[in-house]
């Protein structure tokens, strides 16, 4: 019977069809680590900057005492991420905002591997050109250590959100995690990975 079962995981394996890559991995692969080396003058394929992580979070201050309401901007967020959540607690307690120790007030999703390479695919390609009157986002938002933070002001502009079903239009802060060491180079990498900055 164990034979059986061994023999159908090994089959299972051989008929799977492998998924294919990122559109930005392979961009990052074929052309980007090219055109940075020979930019920055990098001896090794290592020392090319890459994104290491996307953090995505948003508040929750003026529902943090309305359950259902939290559970739609969870449902919201995971559809946008394709990956669950999680709830960011108070550390400490403010009673000009009610709020208490160890209260729900945000959410947040660190995407890494294949979902990074397709959210940046979908912010930059689709949700970004979406947005009311976009003339390109700041290049000046570097964190003077290589990482990139974009503010949203709401949801909608992602073509998972349907308009009728959402409950209140709700912003989100993205931040783009690189490995590079300086912010000139984190803005190389991110426009040749196609981020659309200002002119």
């Amino acid at each position: 019977m164990a034979e059986k079962k061994t023999a159908a995981k090994a089959a299972a394996k051989t008929n799977t069809v492998p998924a294919e890559p990122s559109r930005v991995k392979v961009l990052y692969d074929t052309e980007v680590v090219p055109y940075l080396m020979k930019k920055f003058g990098y001896k090794s394929v290592m020392q090319v900057p890459r994104i290491e992580k996307i953090v995505i979070n948003t508040g929750l201050g003026d529902i943090k005492d309305n359950q259902k309401s939290m559970q739609i901007t969870e449902n919201e967020l995971k559809l946008i991420t394709g990956q669950k959540p999680i709830y960011r607690k108070a550390t400490k307690s403010v009673a000009n905002f009610k709020v208490r120790e160890g209260m729900n007030i945000g959410l947040k999703v660190t995407l890494r591997g294949r979902r990074m390479y397709d959210f940046y695919d979908k912010l930059v390609s689709i949700a970004l050109p979406r947005v009311r009157d976009f003339r390109g986002v700041s290049d000046k938002a570097f964190d003077g250590r290589g990482n990139y933070a974009l503010g949203l002001k709401e949801q909608l502009i992602f073509p998972e959100i349907t308009y009728d079903q959402v409950e209140k239009i709700r912003g989100m802060d993205v931040c783009i995690v690189t490995t590079a060491q300086t912010d000139e180079e984190a803005r190389e990498l991110l426009k040749a990975l196609g981020m659309p900055f200002k002119k």
